[in-house]
């Protein structure tokens, strides 16, 4: 199988499917490739904080030119997998192949894949992009084709806890990534003094709580497949529940200078019953006092291709003067795409990664705060 997930996280993500019980697990380009059974693939999909997607090959062709893609698709037995009346979306990545559009891929494969039923019973599989039976992933790289099954469904990213966000909200993948990859101890104060709709502090709750990432989902793609097992499904999901702890005793908070933002984070950490232990307040970052002696302190500031600032110098100007003058002995970590404003943060940073943010590449730094000089 390959599970998918954001560029910077795969060594985390090989870490997680290690601890699940994968075996002959490999880090590849924005992926993890691994082996297991069905109960492995029901185990990822529910338990893995950093993966987007787990898909599962069933078969790999080359391609010299176009034809063969169709030929190829075509060969498939599809009708182990999908009734001629269910409905059926394909997904296609592509990279330095024949072809130059991933859409015009996407629709051959469909194309192969129903003129096999039509010929096969007279009836073909109807498209559905939002919510099909069977969901289909092509990958074209050079000359070689893999056809998948993604059993995720939807984005593995969708928890299922976000029911209002803000303007620009963290993808929730990357925010447990993030929180990975800061080395957050979670008996640890954590503080997100920009918390917008709230989604470090529920990934922070659900971490520390083990609460498994796909707790507040329903749905996923496997659960539609022919060879869906309920009572192994069931019994995955149970395993995992029974290890929740929601008595950690860590205090996690949350800023923000909005009322209406702080009313959304209220609501969706209310839905995950994190609500003992995330504690919200209206207040600016400038004019905050810190709630700890010490921890550690995330942000994801507003990048100016997101949310305009008036001045991206002087707003990162201010995080770093807040942060020297206030926050000695915590440990502060930002993600930013301004790569030239993050500058006037004004301190060293102590480690850092480079991630994306969608299509935005990032910056994330930990600065070690100390009282005067180091």
């Amino acid at each position: 199988m390959i599970a998918k997930t954001v560029s910077g996280l795969e060594a985390g993500l090989k870490a997680e499917l290690d601890r699940i019980g994968a075996s002959n697990t490999e880090i590849m380009n924005r992926s993890v490739s691994f082996e297991g059974d069905k109960a492995c693939m029901y185990r990822a999909n529910y338990m893995c904080r950093l993966a987007l997607r787990i898909l599962m090959p069933i078969h790999v062709f080359e391609i010299r030119e176009q034809e063969d893609l169709y030929k190829g698709v075509r060969d498939i037995p599809w009708e182990d997998f999908l009734d001629p009346s269910s409905t059926l979306a394909v997904d296609a990545v592509i990279s330095y192949t024949v072809f130059t559009n991933s859409q015009y891929v996407a629709q051959k494969t469909k194309d192969a894949v129903v003129d096999r039923f039509r010929e096969r019973t007279g009836i073909r599989p109807s498209v559905d992009l939002d919510n099909p039976g069977l969901r289909i992933n092509v990958h074209l790289f050079r000359d070689t084709c893999t056809v998948s099954l993604d059993s995720s469904g939807d984005s593995l990213h969708k928890r299922g806890y976000r029911k209002q966000t803000g303007i620009a909200p963290i993808n929730e993948v990357l925010a447990a990534g993030l929180l990975h990859l800061s080395g957050w101890d979670t008996r640890m104060t954590l503080l997100d003094p920009m918390c917008g709709s709230g989604t470090f502090l529920i990934e922070a709750g659900m971490l520390t709580s083990e609460i498994p990432a796909g707790y507040f989902r329903n749905d996923y793609g496997f659960m539609k497949w022919k060879d869906y097992d309920p009572a192994l499904w069931k019994e995955v999901k149970n395993e995992a529940d029974s290890r929740i702890n929601k008595q950690s005793g860590v205090k996690i908070f949350g800023f923000d200078k909005s009322v209406l933002i702080l009313k959304k984070a209220n609501e969706n950490i209310g839905f995950t019953g994190l609500d003992h232990m995330i504690y919200l307040k209206r207040v600016a970052f400038e004019d905050s006092i810190p709630p700890s002696p010490e921890g550690m302190i995330i942000m994801n500031p507003p990048y100016d291709e997101r949310i305009k600032i008036d001045d991206s110098v002087a707003f990162y100007k201010m995080i770093g003067n807040v942060l020297k003058r206030k926050y000695s002995g915590f440990l502060a970590w930002v993600i930013s795409s301004d790569m030239e404003a993050v500058k006037f943060i004004g301190l060293k940073p102590s480690a850092k990664f480079k991630v994306f943010n969608g299509p935005l590449e990032c910056k994330f730094q930990g600065f070690k705060l100390y009282e005067g000089k180091k």
